[in-house]
Parts: structure tokens; C-alpha cells; sequence
């Protein structure tokens, strides 16, 4: 087992702090924004299935599962109801014609947008609230915050291979 450090307690009191803010600020943003855009009520989960078939086209299933860390059976049961909103299709694989390949359709794109732009006034809205320095921490933070999800998104990936 590793030897906890001084430095490592110091990091460990940090992310104490920041999880729990984050964990809710992710949970506001995916839970609002979505019927402003005019989805209706899509559930967090399909929203976020649809955004990564959005961003990787042609993905499969399974790929979209692991992935997203959930059960293909889940996955499956979310795209049939993405299949059905008429914000994803199927097509057959080219190589593999018993395999199936994910694709956003132009009304998930135009809604992407459309909820994107939701999230982006909503958090406008909330930001101007915020004093001067508070909004100038958050907007200074976007790319610390970036490195740190493409950091965790790597250890998954890493932890799969």
C-alpha cells in the first residue's frame, strides 16, 4: 500500500471540498436546460448516451457501454428509446453486417444545440449573480477543470485496456 504523504492529505482535503461541488453542479445543468430547448423530457441518461454517439459516430453498443461504464443492457434499452424520439438511428456495420453502428440524427443535432445553448444561458443567468471575482475564479477554473476530466477520462480508459 502507498504511503500517504503530507502533499497527499493536502490533495485528498481538496478533492473532499470539490466533489461534492461538482457532483451537484453536474446534476443542476443535466437536469435543467433540456425542456428549454424543446427535448421534452429526456432523461439524464439519454442525454448523455445521445452526447456521446453525438461526439463518436458510428460507435457501437458495447463501445457506448463501457465506455459510459454501464450495462449493455441499459444502453441498449436507452438507444431503443433515442431510436424511437427519431435522435439516433442504427445501420449495419460495413465490416460486420450482424453488427450495428450509432448515429446521431439532424434533429439531435439541431436539439444538441438547442440544449447547449439552454445550459449556456442558464449558467450565464447564474454567473452574472456572482460578484466580480467569484465569476472571474469559475471562468479561470474552465481549463484546470478541463485537464481534470480528460485526467479521469484516461484513468477509465486505462483501467479498461
Amino acid at each position: 500500500m502507498k504511503r500517504v504523504t503530507m502533499a497527499d492529505e493536502t490533495v485528498l482535503r481538496q478533492a473532499r471540498t470539490l466533489v461534492p461541488v461538482l457532483y451537484q453542479l453536474g446534476r443542476v445543468m443535466r437536469l435543467q436546460g433540456v425542456d428549454e430547448a424543446g427535448l421534452g423530457q429526456l432523461p439524464p441518461s439519454e442525454l448523455e448516451v445521445l452526447r456521446y454517439v453525438a461526439e463518436s459516430p458510428g460507435v457501437s453498443v458495447g463501445t457506448l457501454a463501457r465506455d459510459l461504464g454501464l450495462h449493455a443492457s441499459n444502453v441498449s434499452a436507452t438507444v431503443r428509446a433515442l431510436v424511437a424520439r427519431d435522435l439516433v438511428r442504427r445501420e449495419p456495420d460495413p465490416h460486420d453486417r450482424r453488427a450495428v453502428r450509432l448515429h446521431a440524427t439532424v434533429d439531435a443535432a439541431h436539439g444538441s444545440a438547442r440544449v447547449e445553448e439552454s445550459w449556456a444561458r442558464l449558467f450565464a443567468d447564474a454567473l452574472a449573480e456572482l460578484d466580480d471575482d467569484q465569476r472571474a475564479a469559475v471562468t479561470c477554473a474552465a481549463p484546470a477543470l478541463g485537464a481534470l476530466a480528460d485526467r479521469l477520462r484516461a484513468r477509465r480508459a486505462a483501467e479498461r485496456s
